[in-house]
């Protein structure tokens, strides 16, 4: 070997050894606020709370914020805290969100931290839960900002921090959410360049980071169809006009924007109808049936491909059928695609990889399923990856869903998101290719 070579060598030994303390480091830090994020995230999970009636998680972030020197603006979007972190040299402005609601569900997971609490949803009394895992977002993004604020020295720039309310939805006649909060200008008063979120995920692996370019979870829009017809004795039909028959062709008309014309090959779609309301008795043909559903796409070109078939199928059918039918779409909600920018994704993979181990991240397939992180990614590049939470002597197929009683995720897992929330802001890939 010539001395170049030698050299080289020696040079390459000598990188490989800096960069290896600085992960060590990293990984140190992230093991000694373990036990805190563990803590955090049991008493939030013992007190959870419905959308936009986050008031003692709120006030749990703004006191932990303010007692690390980070500013602090309260009651963003009904609930919401928003903390900003100048490290005090020129840099990029990077947002890291947690949501904090929680569902009424009733907790049967069996761990010893179980919640026991109540709310009011809808005017009713419900127990509720964190059968989401928000809590192991709020805690382990406020295990980030203690390591952020104690290393001003490792980024350059501010962060901002974003504890958002009411991912799960608002209650009815209330606004909410990440989409209040960019209207209220969370993003845009701060300079935000970049946006990055977390979910944590019961059927993933313990600690894997599962991540995708372009849309990871779909665009949501409700619909409501009302149809009018004649209403008359069950024994005479012939003598008015029959909404439940036209309910049912419609219903299964709609079925065919996807099955039918949708190239499901470039994105996919997802058409349901999930209620069906209309008549009081057997013996008499109402005179009106509602129908609510929800549609589930991945690209724009697509949106408007089954919103034009909805449109189509329902002016044909009334025509077809003598029926007055109103289309409302979208009706009460409407979410755009959780898309990853695929620059700012493939500039952060190294990261990722960093954070969980190369062999524990993976790309992952989309989920139908909607967020609506997407609303802060339509302001600013954005990536939201899923983390793994699940049990590891339980089998994939046998975990327990979201959104259910027996919900459960690993406490360990929380240490993964707290490094990567860190990295991504310590190691922003400043100058990526937008």
């Amino acid at each position: 070997m010539n001395r170049l070579s030698t050299l080289g060598v020696a040079i390459a030994a000598s990188c490989f050894s800096t960069l290896s303390a600085a992960d060590d480091a990293v990984k140190s830090m992230v093991k000694s606020i373990e036990p805190k994020v563990i803590e955090w995230r049991h008493h939030i999970h013992q007190n959870p709370e419905l959308s936009n009636r986050e008031f003692k998680t709120a006030a749990l972030v703004a006191k932990h914020l303010r007692g690390l020197g980070i500013e602090v603006e309260e009651k963003v979007a009904y609930t919401g805290v928003v903390g900003v972190l100048d490290s005090g040299k020129p840099g990029p402005v990077v947002a890291l969100r947690a949501d904090m609601d929680a569902l009424p569900v009733k907790e049967n997971s069996g761990v010893d931290f179980a919640s026991t609490a109540m709310g009011e949803y809808n005017g009713e009394q419900v127990p509720v839960s964190h059968a989401c895992g928000h809590d192991t977002h709020v805690a382990m993004l406020m295990g980030a900002a203690e390591l952020l604020a104690s290393n001003k020295d490792s980024f350059t720039g501010k962060v901002v921090f974003l504890f958002q309310p009411a991912e799960e939805g608002a209650p009815k006649g209330e606004g909410g959410g990440a989409e209040m909060m960019v209207a209220e200008g969370a993003l845009s008063k701060h300079g935000v360049e970049s946006v990055f979120g977390i979910h944590i995920s019961s059927g993933d692996e313990e600690g894997a980071i599962g991540y995708r370019t372009k849309g990871i979870m779909a665009g949501v829009d409700d619909f409501k169809i009302t149809v009018k017809g004649k209403q008359v004795h069950g024994a005479y039909p012939w003598a008015g006009i029959d909404p439940v028959v036209t309910s049912a062709q419609l219903i299964n008309q709609i079925q065919t924007i996807v099955s039918r014309e949708a190239m499901l090959i470039e994105a996919g779609a997802v058409v349901t109808v999930g209620a069906i309301h209309g008549g009081v008795r057997s013996n008499i043909i109402p005179n009106e049936v509602e129908m609510l559903g929800t549609i589930r796409t991945f690209d724009k070109d697509m949106r408007a491909k089954v919103f034009e078939g909805m449109h189509r199928r329902v002016n044909g059918i009334a025509e077809a059928t003598g029926t007055e039918i109103k289309l409302e779409l979208p009706y009460s909600a409407s979410y755009p695609v959780t898309y990853n920018n695929p620059a700012l994704t493939k500039a952060v993979l190294p990261i990722m990889e960093r954070a969980a181990g190369k062999d524990m991240v993976f790309e992952r397939r989309a989920v139908t399923g909607a967020e609506d992180f997407s609303f802060f990614q339509q302001e600013v590049p954005g990536v939201y990856v899923f983390l793994g939470g699940r049990d590891p002597k339980i089998p994939a197929d046998q975990a327990p869903a979201h959104h259910t009683p027996e919900f459960a995720v690993q406490d360990g897992a929380m240490k993964t998101g707290v490094e990567l929330f860190y990295r991504w802001v310590t190691e922003y890939p400043v100058g990526y290719n937008k």
